[in-house]
């Protein structure tokens, strides 16, 4: 099996003509049956946000790993052209349009903009490929600028809807930010996921590290942004490729953030990201080499998860944090869901001596795969908070996402 698989059999179910979840439901377990894959469970590799439709995660993970395939080459026993070819002939009269998260990025309309602000469309290309991103930089820009951060869609987005989900423009104006929106397209991955899981895509100084890498420097050369004001942050597939970012390029970012994503090096093919999403153990974890010294060395940290996350299991948060290692004061707090539904949610946090946190991890009660606290004008939110872009932007500047203390 190649690192491709997966968005290969995504792209075979995209040609067909769908309007019947479980009908086309059917059809991809019949495919994987085919292949020798059997199961039930799990969601769609390289970290494809789900939405209430359960298509996803029915459909394609839960693969019987240990009996279908070699641990070291993922090998199928049936070839991938019959897999497709039973797609094909078994999607006869059916129908996907209209089926949420599969293939097609959210038109996410143009959100307005306060006078002097701008929302540039623009491209980035260095040795290791190019990149159309989108970079809101606020109205104020001219009193001086406080901070970058790089915001990383996840699977079926772009840069307008995640922008417009997650609500990061507004407070880039209200605390002087450039933001930046990097793009993934369906020519770089079928799904427009960030490719988290292919060892190319993990290392510094090549793929997609090398991209964000440089189009973050870029930017905050331009704009003469303060090098310890440069921040990271992403969801699913776009907070795996993050935490890819913070173990590559640790001296590059200050903090990053990761919202339902996925540990640095916990996958290594597509048969490894779906034992991971599942939560299970995937490939062992990669220590982190990181210029200057030890595990606890580079970026802070601010991590969210919804407990009932079913497409990237919460156990990935705290696979990420156990990863990080840190020291200081561990600190719990919970939080019971309010009147008017809005989530509770549990918080620990790492602090230091000078009362700055060194690594935060929310979990939120009841949360499926969604930005917590995002609007819902973009794909992938749960309206009912807490606020995770907020709360990022708290953590960025001032060390904490406590309101009373920034």
């Amino acid at each position: 099996m190649t690192n491709d698989y997966v968005a290969e059999i995504l792209r075979a179910t995209g040609t067909l003509r769908s309007g019947d979840p479980d009908g086309v439901t059917a059809i991809v377990q019949n495919a994987l049956a085919l292949a020798g894959l059997t199961g039930s469970g799990g969601g769609i590799v390289a970290g494809d946000p789900g939405r209430s439709t359960k298509m996803p995660q029915a459909s394609l993970p839960g693969l019987g790993l240990t009996e279908h395939h070699s641990s070291r080459t993922g090998r199928l026993r049936k070839p991938l052209g019959e897999v497709i070819r039973s797609l094909q002939e078994g999607g006869k009269g059916l129908k996907l349009e209209g089926l949420p998260g599969l293939g097609r990025p959210l038109q996410a309309p143009e959100m307005p903009l306060p006078d002097g602000a701008q929302f540039l469309d623009q491209r980035y290309s260095c040795a290791a490929g190019a990149r159309r991103y989108r970079l809101y930089v606020p109205s104020t820009a001219g009193e001086g600028l406080q901070g970058l951060i790089v915001m990383l869609h996840g699977c079926t987005q772009n840069p307008e809807d995640f922008a417009a989900g997650t609500g990061m423009n507004a407070l880039a104006e209200e605390h002087r930010l450039l933001v930046a929106y990097p793009a993934q397209t369906g020519g770089d991955n079928s799904m427009s996921c960030w490719n988290w899981f292919r060892p190319g895509d993990q290392m510094r100084d090549t793929g997609e590290p090398a991209i964000i890498a440089g189009l973050t420097e870029s930017l905050r050369d331009q704009y003469a942004i303060p090098a310890d004001r440069v921040f990271v942050a992403g969801l699913s597939a776009g907070g795996a490729m993050a935490a890819i970012m913070g173990e590559t390029y640790p001296e590059l970012y200050g903090a990053i953030g990761v919202h339902s994503g996925l540990a640095y090096g916990s996958a290594n093919d597509a048969m490894s990201a779906f034992a991971v999403m599942r939560g299970q153990p995937g490939i062992a974890p990669v220590p982190s080499r990181k210029p200057g010294g030890g595990l606890e060395a580079g970026p802070r940290l601010i991590v969210f998860h919804g407990s009932a996350d079913t497409t990237v299991h919460p156990s990935n948060a705290e696979r990420i944090i156990a990863g990080k290692g840190g020291s200081g004061e561990q600190i719990s707090q919970s939080a019971p869901g309010a009147a008017g539904g809005i989530r509770g949610y549990t918080r620990l946090v790492t602090k230091r001596k000078d009362g700055t946190h060194t690594i935060e991890s929310w979990l939120i009660e009841g949360a499926q795969h969604a930005w917590s606290g995002g609007h819902p004008s973009g794909s992938y939110t749960d309206p009912r908070g807490p606020d995770a872009s907020a709360a990022m932007v708290r953590f960025f500047l001032h060390g904490t996402s406590d309101l009373a203390e920034a």
